[in-house]
């Protein structure tokens, strides 16, 4: 099977975009160069194309209990227009995915939409499905991905770019609260949401639009692809599903990954009794961020060791930071290892490098 292609493919072609597979599709993994991009976000605004993310609708009678019974938030919580960050785990507690739950504003088709990450969303879908189907739910469930385009506007000045282009409303949304607005003559869900770390918003629009939201914004501010949305996210010390967490390769709970604030024990859902568990039994490892103290870069899959050399965790995603100028990375330690501040070695292509554990983000907020 070949690569799936977003609906914006061809204007990313014209623009001379770099492209690189993930999560089977084809996506621009840079325009104008990563450090470029990365600074245009950091100190103005940028772009991104983020069509390869899933997207599935649920709706009828059940919809929110089995959205509450599959995610480990509180979906029941949210209003119309609401979003919340959340995991998908299994009867283990592991994570196979992390996702944004919308309950969608009042007058839609479908009463929740659910993002999983880049090739995700035929799992996803298969999820939702079985269990509804085990329980004899009454709900719909519709995988929507290639109905819909999605884009990502990010940075000091998207606030009042998007505002121009979608309505002075979108500057009441608090974050991970969404609403209906007319983008370009697109009907558009925007969200004030992202995944750099600066303000921004996240539109998700039917896929015979994009052209029209894309070049709504593009020749103001810098279309940015995978490359700096990747140095952005480590900047922030966000989670890249099948990278910093995979269910085979990284096994990995929210709590060992660093986002127990999205599990609320008070649900039910799967996944449930393991992680209460192992939050009474304590962890033996956890997610932290690191700086290299010396010349080299922290790369997935670098053992991180102590100062002796005894092995006690490793490195899943690193990069040089662009805005630091400085070698950074994210991983996995044993806990009595945690602590910020705490000196470490990662072993470099054999040679150990020293470090310091650092409590992401690594930017000053």
């Amino acid at each position: 099977m070949g690569l799936r292609t977003p609906p914006l493919y061809g204007r990313h072609e014209d623009r001379g975009a770099s492209f690189t597979e993930f999560g089977g599709w084809n996506m621009p993994v840079d325009f104008a160069g990563i450090q470029e991009e990365h600074a245009a976000v950091r100190e103005a605004a940028g772009i991104f194309d983020v069509s390869h993310m899933g997207e599935i609708e649920v709706s009828g009678p059940d919809a929110e209990h089995l959205m509450q019974r599959l995610t480990t938030n509180d979906v029941a919580s949210l209003d119309p227009g609401d979003a919340q960050y959340a995991a998908i785990t299994d009867d283990n507690g592991v994570m196979h995915d992390d996702t944004v739950v919308y309950r969608l504003p009042d007058g839609r088709d479908a009463e929740f939409l659910f993002v999983p990450n880049a090739g995700h969303d035929e799992d996803a879908y298969d999820r939702w499905t079985d269990y509804r189907d085990d329980e004899g739910l009454d709900a719909t469930v519709e995988n929507v991905t290639d109905d819909y385009g999605m884009v990502a506007v990010q940075g000091p000045d998207a606030p009042a770019l998007v505002a121009d282009r979608a309505g002075e409303d979108a500057l009441d949304l608090s974050m991970f609260e969404a609403t209906d607005a007319d983008v370009a003559g697109v009907d558009a869900l925007v969200a004030n949401t992202g995944y750099t770390g600066e303000a921004g918003f996240e539109l998700v629009f039917p896929a015979d639009g994009a052209g029209a939201v894309w070049g709504a914004f593009a020749n103001d501010c810098q279309p940015c692809g995978l490359g700096a949305r990747d140095t952005l996210r480590m900047e922030y010390g966000f989670l890249l599903s099948g990278q910093d967490f995979h269910p085979e390769d990284e096994p990995r709970t929210p709590l060992e990954a660093g986002i127990g604030f999205v599990v609320d024990l008070d649900t039910e859902f799967v996944g449930r009794d393991a992680i209460a568990a192992q939050e009474d039994a304590g962890l033996d490892q956890q997610f932290v961020g690191l700086t290299l103290d010396e010349r080299g870069v922290p790369r997935h899959g670098y053992d991180i060791t102590t100062p002796d050399g005894d092995d006690i965790g490793v490195v899943t995603s690193g990069t040089m930071s662009p805005t630091l100028g400085e070698p950074i990375g994210l991983g996995y330690v044993d806990t009595d290892h945690a602590e910020d501040g705490t000196t470490v070695h990662v072993q470099v292509r054999g040679t150990g490098k020293q470090a310091t554990i650092t409590t992401p983000p690594f930017l000053d907020q």
